[in-house]
């Protein structure tokens, strides 16, 4: 099985949880969008996004559906299945439109735009995002007092979905310090070497430096 991935964040939570359940890959560091790579990935991912999962003779893509598909391979239930599936799933998808959406939105003015000379930063939306940051981030400080993961019974996918933009955090000024509960499972999350560190050892250039603001 072989796991293409760049250093950009769904990769990157791909990779994560690939170290995390110990799956035996072949991880390849890959630019899809470069021209003489797009006819290859095209054939894997007609999105010409990362990262893709090749098993076999087929190709699976999108962070989510690898993740879940790894969580199988391992035996794991990382991805949870029977009683507690519908409480991961809630999680997932709230993520998904709320707490990672608000990071993306003040990740990719403050960060990307200016990693990738998209044009100037848009104060309006970095405001939106951050509005939006902290009616989802109080939401999650509220439900992790008390509680060590996402999951009454434990670590899981969920965590890690939730937490995919936050390694970027400082780069992108969210202001995560204010919540005490929000930051203190960040750190817990920070303490596992596949997610603080899922490039050790692995092939993967640097991302492009940040022009001056």
């Amino acid at each position: 099985m072989q796991l293409y991935f760049s250093r950009n964040y769904n990769p990157r939570l791909a990779v994560a949880v690939g170290r995390h359940l110990g799956v035996a890959l072949d991880y390849i560091f890959a630019t899809p969008v470069q021209p003489d790579q797009q006819d290859l990935f095209r054939r894997l991912n007609p999105n010409l996004r990362l990262p893709i999962l090749v098993d076999g003779g087929s190709s699976l893509w999108e962070a989510d559906a690898i993740a879940c598909r790894l969580s199988q391979v391992a035996g794991s239930g990382f991805w949870r299945e029977g009683a507690m599936a519908p409480e991961m799933i809630r999680w997932i998808s709230w993520g998904y439109w709320n707490f990672v959406d608000a990071c993306d939105k003040v990740h990719f003015e403050r960060v990307t735009k200016r990693r990738y000379a998209l044009g100037e930063t848009r104060e309006d939306r970095v405001a939106e995002g951050l509005a939006q940051f902290a009616e989802a981030a109080a939401l999650l400080d509220d439900h992790l007092r008390g509680a060590e993961w996402l999951l009454a019974d434990g670590l899981s996918y969920a965590d890690f979905r939730m937490a995919c933009v936050l390694p970027f955090a400082d780069l992108a000024g969210l202001p995560v310090d204010q919540y005490p509960q929000l930051a203190a499972w960040y750190g817990r999350l920070w303490r596992i070497d596949a997610w603080r560190d899922p490039f050790a050892g692995l092939e993967a250039p640097d991302l492009p430096p940040l022009a001056p603001a």
